[in-house]
């Protein structure tokens, strides 16, 4: 990831460009792992950064995201579309299976480290699920230490194939 590098180059350092990484939709901690291990961050550090860092959004995509896809929906036809294109990925198959599994559900589907799931997915599909926080986030959070001790253990049989 060359954005990471540049941030790192600022002389923000390693830790703040793992951190910033896997505060990223979709990139996530899945990405913010390896590249905070390809800075020079140990495999163990990289994970906790990267982990601490995947959390800091979930809280506010929990309790704000219904309240800002209302606000958008009266912006513009481009904004309105956005929303409904949030809501169908929010409310699909997927989320139909973590509404019936709940707790389980939503902790699978966050730790699983494919295309689509993480934390902000997780929290979205709890938002519109009208989850409330103190029942959302244990799952969340599970399911985020699973993916990055996956993820963790992944990068570190990588590096030392490679190495």
């Amino acid at each position: 990831m060359q954005i990471a590098g540049y941030i790192a180059d600022m002389g923000a350092g390693e830790a703040l460009a793992t951190l910033i990484v896997a505060m990223l939709p979709i990139i996530e901690l899945r990405g913010a792992i390896p590249v905070g291990v390809g800075l020079g961050l140990p495999v163990w550090q990289a994970a906790v950064i990267a982990m601490i860092g995947n959390l800091l959004p979930v809280p506010f995509i929990i309790a704000f995201v219904r309240s800002l896809m209302d606000w958008l929906r009266t912006r513009s036809d481009r904004a309105r579309r956005f929303v409904r294109w949030l809501e169908r990925k929010g409310s699909g198959k997927k989320a139909i299976r973590v509404q019936q599994a709940q707790f389980w559900g939503l902790m699978l589907f966050v730790a699983v480290p494919l295309p689509g799931t993480g934390a902000w997915t997780g929290a979205l599909i709890a938002a519109l699920l009208n989850m409330r926080m103190k029942r959302a986030l244990p799952p969340i959070v599970l399911g985020v230490l699973t993916a990055g001790l996956i993820i963790s253990l992944a990068t570190a049989g990588v590096v030392r194939l490679l190495f």
